[in-house]
């Protein structure tokens, strides 16, 4: 068995199944929709007969995922900034760990901005409570995603997870490719970026050395995005709000692929990403003599470091803070205009019929002022 053949089950496609994948595509009967997004100067035949053009997941990514990128900045993207992306070798693979504020956003629109610098994409992670009907998996699978698996019992999830674990070294350290992978499993809702030291120890499982050289093969470099309108925020205060009532919250059909066109389609302002410094194997030496627990913790941390430290304020954190303080003590980070198009936003949560009013706006100004905080 080839080392490829053992991740059959969550692989991306290759070059070769990228001609069935579009045909599948164009044959979908959402098809007409995607192409007047995606090509609204083509008609829908001139579309499909594009699409069945593509025989690599280059073309794809290129003609089709470049082109998204390039009109969601255009079009609800006001500034869009990057920095640090200098720090990266174009020789040399990495696992990018980032905080995560929107499904598919965060990377996809990494990967375009990489792209000029590195002159190459990486493998994404994708939920596989995401990759639901063929077109998801199409789409996500030719665009380079690889499928993790949540859930299942103890045993199912200590073997989904080595599993994971083998693949990322596979893919960094055999095939001199990189990774994206977010620092948590889910988006961030509250505002609150976190590193699961669990995802640490996946990292580390596959390795066969001892616990630094297992993480330092993999040159870890946190990735920090920030939002000045946070990607789906009344959404996210609505899911928050029903778990703080102590309610199971359980997504409706189809509500995953209504926040991944949300993200797209709404206004985000000015969106700033930061290539912060890689984790080194200095970094990693000096948690090298802690327990195993405190190790996974110490290296969580130092990822939140940089990312919480690189993470961008707009105005809109400080006007949520002042209200939800009910002071003025960040005035001078924002205008009179600034303050009311916050509030403007916030009025939508009026949408949300049967709620608490004022506990939904405290969890809703959490979501934009908890950064302040971290």
């Amino acid at each position: 068995m080839s080392d490829d053949s053992r991740f059959e089950d969550i692989r991306p496609y290759r070059d070769d199944e990228i001609p069935a994948a579009m045909k599948r595509i164009a044959a979908d009967r959402s098809f007409p929709f995607l192409a007047q997004f995606v090509f609204p100067e083509l008609s829908v035949d001139e579309a499909r007969e594009m699409i069945c053009s593509f025989r690599s997941i280059f073309d794809f990514q290129y003609n089709v995922m470049a082109r998204v990128n390039r009109r969601i900045i255009d079009e609800t993207i006001t500034e869009f900034t990057i920095e640090g992306a200098d720090k990266l070798d174009p020789e040399k693979s990495y696992l990018y760990v980032s905080n995560h504020r929107d499904i598919v956003l965060d990377s996809c629109i990494l990967m375009y901005a990489l792209y000029p610098y590195l002159n190459k994409t990486a493998q994404i992670t994708f939920g596989a409570n995401l990759m639901q009907g063929q077109l998801l998996i199409d789409i996500g699978k030719s665009n380079r995603m690889f499928r993790v698996e949540r859930g299942g019992t103890p045993r199912e999830f200590y073997n989904s997870t080595l599993h994971l674990s083998d693949y990322i070294r596979h893919v960094i350290t055999g095939r001199n490719e990189s990774v994206w992978i977010a620092q948590r499993n889910g988006r961030t809702k509250d505002g609150i970026d976190r590193t699961d030291q669990g995802i640490i120890k996946m990292f580390g499982m596959s390795g066969r050395g001892d616990r630094v050289s297992n993480l330092a093969d993999l040159n870890i470099v946190p990735i920090s995005v920030s939002y000045e309108w946070e990607p789906c925020d009344v959404l996210k205060a609505k899911e928050l709000y029903a778990v703080r009532n102590g309610e199971q919250y359980v997504k409706k059909p189809g509500e995953d692929l209504n926040s991944i066109l949300t993200g797209m389609t709404q206004n985000k302002g000015r969106v700033h990403f930061c290539v912060c410094e890689p984790v080194t194997a200095h970094d990693l030496e000096s948690f090298a003599d802690v327990p195993d627990t405190q190790f996974h913790r110490s290296v969580a941390n130092l990822i939140d470091r940089r990312i919480c430290g690189s993470y961008r304020l707009f105005p809109n954190a400080y006007i949520a803070a002042d209200i939800r303080s009910g002071k003025n003590e960040y005035a001078s980070h924002y205008t009179p205009d600034e303050y009311d198009a916050f509030c403007a936003n916030m009025d939508r949560l009026e949408e949300c019929t049967g709620s608490d009013m004022g506990v939904l706006r405290d969890i809703f100004l959490g979501i934009y002022c908890n950064p302040i905080f971290s």
